[in-house]
């Protein structure tokens, strides 16, 4: 598992920075003007700043963007790290400039030089989700270890921040390891036992077994998972630290493995299938962020955990199944199965726990991809208040995020002969189809988001803050979401 770095806030000490080892970060503002640390910097270095700043490469560097120098002169650091960026910038571009840290952070560590930068939490929390690899099944020597990071600022609140900095940077990584863990590891029963870690935490953690999932009547999650040895299971977490408001329901998909069942997909590319439980991934993270920040909100977290084999038990096309809620679903594909996990999973949670807004995560259909590419995830909603709050705090936290319609002119696609309705509903809109599957689960009075991370969860090229593979995405902006609107 991914282990992230310490943190330690220095005051300033500007004779200190001479002896500083491994990675110095400094930054400069568009204009060239140093700051007190960054004339020490360039004292030392013999002006080899103030050059940098004049010439013609940083004049074209955007805010958050560096430049490094390797074993600077007059310091015993092994590299310098030039960062443009303005002394008020927050956000995306501060994040970006501390990933550019966090990618090359090594065993020595980092110092980071900052008297006054308003962002300066963001760069450090850039540098926390960026500094992080998975290597748990890699025997060799070079597996990713990082030291300290040392923060020198006169900023004291600062020090205050860390704890929350750590802990959301920490429930993104977990999402992380669990999306990247291959399938032979993380199996239903390993994703229960890491859940129920959790309760270190003092997260209440349930997990309901498949007799219990039978009584409730939970047939179509059970229906994805009965060919396949592993146990279907599902994972209830409950947060208590908003006193005896009711909660908001966080749903996530968790199929371990898919193979698409009987409706087998394509070999080319099926290992990717491992990231198929990024929704229940996020979910974790995000019940894990709120834990260790001691969030003063309700939150209930509920994963379905199944894996989707062909046997012959498997589920096939054109069986019947009836669902938690009573409604009866014809299965025209048995690739089309995360919406029957969803379906039971979200409506247990609002029988029992009666949320005040529930949201569900899945990578869910190839669709999403084709309509918003890696770049956005396809949020679907029944109420524009929730789906607002929760687009202003993707956009806040630089998750992209791009609502996509629902109605009932999509109906007619899900019509069966034979049962209450299809698993899908064709090629034509999929992402929305699936969607408007799903929302005949939500009760009227239940505010809803629908969440198709499939394009973001995991992307394979990597972005400024993750390295290739799985991104967490969403575990900020549910994090802030809930901070923003949910906290007394």
């Amino acid at each position: 598992m991914s282990d992230l770095p310490s943190i330690d806030i220095l005051d300033p000490d500007l004779d200190a920075i001479a002896d500083a080892e491994g990675h110095v970060c400094v930054f400069l503002s568009g204009d060239g003007k140093l700051d007190k640390m960054a004339r020490r910097v360039n004292r030392l270095t013999r002006g080899a700043l103030e050059r940098l700043a004049a010439g013609e490469r940083f004049g074209k560097l955007k805010d958050g963007q560096s430049i490094s120098l390797a074993y600077p002169s007059g310091m015993a650091a092994e590299a310098l790290h030039v960062v443009r960026l303005e002394r008020r910038t927050k956000g995306t571009p501060a994040r970006e400039a501390g990933a550019s840290l966090g990618a090359v952070l090594g065993k020595s560590g980092a110092l980071i030089l900052s008297p006054g930068l308003k962002g300066l939490h963001d760069v450090i929390l850039g540098t926390l989700l960026r500094a992080y690899a998975f290597d748990a099944h890699m025997t060799g020597d070079d597996k990713h270890t990082v030291g300290d990071l040392r923060v020198m600022t006169s900023d004291a609140e600062i020090a205050e921040r860390v704890d929350t900095l750590r802990a959301l940077a920490s429930g993104v990584h977990f999402t992380r390891d669990l999306v990247n863990e291959p399938s032979n590891i993380l199996t239903t029963t390993e994703f229960a036992n890491r859940l129920e870690a959790l309760s270190a935490l003092e997260i209440n953690v349930e997990v309901l077994e498949e007799d219990d999932l039978e009584r409730l009547g939970m047939r179509t999650l059970l229906a994805v998972g009965q060919g396949s040895e592993s146990p279907s299971k599902v994972v209830v977490m409950e947060w208590a630290g908003g006193g005896s408001e009711k909660p908001i329901a966080l749903i996530g998909k968790g199929v371990v493995f898919d193979t698409g069942g009987i409706s087998l997909k394509p070999a080319a590319g099926m290992e990717d299938m491992t990231m198929d439980m990024g929704g229940a991934g996020t979910v974790a993270g995000v019940m894990q962020a709120l834990a260790m920040r001691k969030a003063q909100a309700n939150v209930i977290g509920i994963v379905g955990l199944v894996e989707n084999m062909p046997d012959g038990k498997a589920q096939r096309p054109g069986d019947v199944v009836t669902s938690m809620k009573g409604d009866t679903v014809e299965v025209i594909n048995t690739d089309a199965e995360g919406r029957l996990v969803l379906c039971d999973v979200m409506w247990y949670a609002q029988e029992r726990f009666e949320p005040v807004a529930m949201v569900d995560l899945a990578t869910l259909t190839g669709a999403v991809i084709i309509a918003l590419g890696h770049e956005n995830t396809g949020v679907f909603s029944n109420n524009d208040d929730f789906a607002k709050a929760f687009l202003n705090a993707a956009e806040a936290e630089g998750e992209g995020a791009w609502r996509l319609p629902l109605g009932p002119g999509y109906d007619k696609q899900l019509k069966s002969r034979f049962a209450d309705m299809k698993n899908v509903g064709g090629r034509p809109a999929g992402s929305v189809t699936a969607a408007q599957f799903l929302a005949r689960f939500v009760k009227d009075d239940t505010p809803w988001i629908h969440l198709d991370i499939a394009g973001t969860a995991s992307i394979a090229s990597g972005t400024t803050l993750s390295p290739k593979g799985a991104t967490g995405w969403g575990v900020l902006a549910l994090n802030r979401l809930i901070a923003d609107g949910y906290e007394g």
